[in-house]
């Protein structure tokens, strides 16, 4: 739970995205399109339905004709190339002209509790236009062009649970397909996917009437690209019991997977299958961010490492893949070590897969603080589960440089310098280690058989981390042990840990405070789920 590590995680088969596509593929959900509306100019509405065994969910989509100067990947945009919203149900005509009103407006709007999501996406300039003229000349674009990008649009807000009026989580957590985290904002960009490539293949017929489809495989390599920023990162820090288990699953995952005694042989190459897939993805993977880079040249260097161990490694012989996992913790970088963890995942599904109804956690109401517990089973719990708080030194301006706060315009999280604004009154307690630090020092000056309550009393700015160090004690990976506010944090390490857990790829930093991705690159569409395996869309043929 280190932010050089967590920062170093990749997508896996406990990832949203996989869950989502592998129950879709189970219970065989249909999906069609009742309505799709749209110009020459790809104005328009557009309905896609999901059919679950027990219900539908609509994407509302709506395309505008946005000009390239209002193009933005900035959360402070007003316009966008699209706007959707998820409706529960089919929406009627009504719900429509309802939505039509304020779906385009994204925050300045506001939907109803018939809605679960609310997301908007712009074009991408590289190549959309691209795509468009070769599709209306009868060819297909150029395949290389393609896997450069990724995406012909990239998504910039997928909000959800209440935001802007949208139905909280707990009114449809107990529904089964939506028990574990973000499936609704994951069946989201599914469906955005589609529309997304329904709408360019559209415009190309509207170009020319002997425009060609896109060819099946070229049309999956697209996905849909992401701009995530500091919005996202305090996620991790204030919902510690649902990460301490999506951790904990992926632990569990990888614990089992490393106590196979013997490997079948068709274990065994599905792992050197997918080593050498990973390569294939791993090349394709750029960035314009010089941390990434030395993060993908250690990490290619890894893969040529894997192979040579694979290459005299016995895998017949017992516990071979614990063996592997514990060569790659001093042989390969912490990215490579990742990879590893997700790749060796992969054969065991029926090991794996169950994990996920242990993914999800009631955080509707907060943990009740015991006044009674004595103030030396407080002492104790933060010595078991937070010496590394203790260890630093909290009065040096490195360690307590920035300070996270709430923007007054957004009213999105931010990350400013202490020492150089005046944001100290507003700052949000997003720095548990320092708290728990303070607190513990606070503590020094009662006596062990002292109650908490009685602290509390007279420490009343202690309750918010008390009752952290209360939840903590029992749940070994709900806390990220590192300083969230020191002047050489990498926010990126945060949102990366969150998006490997979306499904993310091809993670390409812009600054140390927002990525872009990209997601659902190489899944099957909706028409192609019958037939597809839901898991091996990851990684791409050699």
């Amino acid at each position: 739970m280190r932010l050089d590590r967590m920062g170093s995680f990749h997508q896996s088969r406990l990832s949203f995205m996989r869950i989502l596509l592998r129950r879709m593929k189970r219970e065989a959900w249909t999906f069609d399109r009742p309505r799709f509306d749209v110009d020459a100019n790809g104005v328009g509405t557009a309905l896609y339905c999901a059919h679950t065994p027990e219900r539908t969910y609509t994407l509302v989509a709506f395309a505008h004709d946005l000009p390239d100067d209002q193009r933005s990947d900035r959360v402070i945009a007003t316009a966008w190339d699209t706007t959707f919203t998820l409706h529960d149900g089919v929406p009627t005509e009504n719900d429509v002209e309802r939505l039509r009103a304020n779906v385009p407006l994204q925050e300045a709007g506001r939907v109803a509790g018939t809605e679960l999501t609310l997301s908007r996406a712009n074009r991408s300039v590289r190549l959309w236009s691209k795509v468009i003229d070769a599709l209306a000349g009868g060819e297909q674009p150029d395949a290389d062009a393609v896997e450069e990008v990724g995406y012909l649009m990239r998504t910039t807000a997928v909000y959800g649970s209440g935001k802007f009026g949208a139905a909280d989580r707990q009114s449809v957590a107990d529904r089964e397909e939506l028990l574990a985290p973000f499936q609704a904002e994951m069946l989201t960009v599914y469906l955005i996917r589609t529309f997304v490539m329904d709408l360019v293949e559209n415009m190309a017929k509207h170009v020319s009437p002997n425009a060609v489809a896109l060819e099946p495989a070229l049309r999956r390599r697209f996905g849909i690209g992401n701009s995530t920023g500091l919005g996202m990162a305090p996620f991790l820090l204030t919902h510690p019991r649902l990460i301490n288990n999506w951790i904990a699953a992926r632990e569990e995952g990888l614990r089992r997977v490393r106590s196979v005694e013997s490997a079948t042989s068709d274990e065994q190459e599905m792992f050197r299958r997918v080593v050498a897939q990973s390569r294939q993805l791993v090349d394709s993977w750029h960035s314009a961010h010089e941390i990434q880079q030395t993060k993908l040249a250690e990490l290619r260097d890894d893969i040529d490492a894997i192979d040579r161990y694979l290459e005299a490694a016995d895998l017949l012989r017992d516990y071979a893949w614990n063996d592997l996992v514990t060569w790659s913790e001093t042989a390969l970088s912490l990215e490579g070590q990742e990879l590893v963890v997700s790749l060796l995942l992969e054969p065991y599904g029926h090991l794996v897969d169950e994990l996920v109804d242990q993914m999800h956690a009631d955080e509707s109401a907060p943990a009740a603080i015991d006044g009674r517990t004595p103030v030396a089973d407080v002492r104790s719990a933060i010595e078991r589960s937070y010496p590394w708080a203790l260890e630093i030194d909290w009065d040096g301006d490195d360690a307590d440089a920035r300070a996270w706060y709430v923007s007054e315009e957004k009213l999105e999280p931010r990350l400013g310098e202490r020492h150089e604004e005046p944001i100290g009154p507003f700052e949000q307690p997003l720095q548990p280690g320092r708290d728990v630090a303070r607190m513990y020092g606070d503590l020094g000056q009662w006596s062990d058989t002292d109650d908490l309550a009685a602290f509390l009393r007279l420490h009343p700015e202690h309750r918010h981390v008390a009752r952290r160090v209360l939840l903590m004690d029992d749940k070994p990976y709900a806390e990220v042990r590192d300083n969230t506010i020191a002047s050489d944090m990498l926010p990126i390490d945060l949102l990366r840990a969150k998006l490997s857990f979306f499904g993310a790829t091809r993670f390409d930093p812009r600054s140390d405070r927002w990525v872009r991705i990209t997601m659902f690159q190489g899944a099957p569409f909706p028409h192609e789920l019958s037939s597809a395996d839901p898991d091996s869309w990851v990684y791409p043929a050699p």
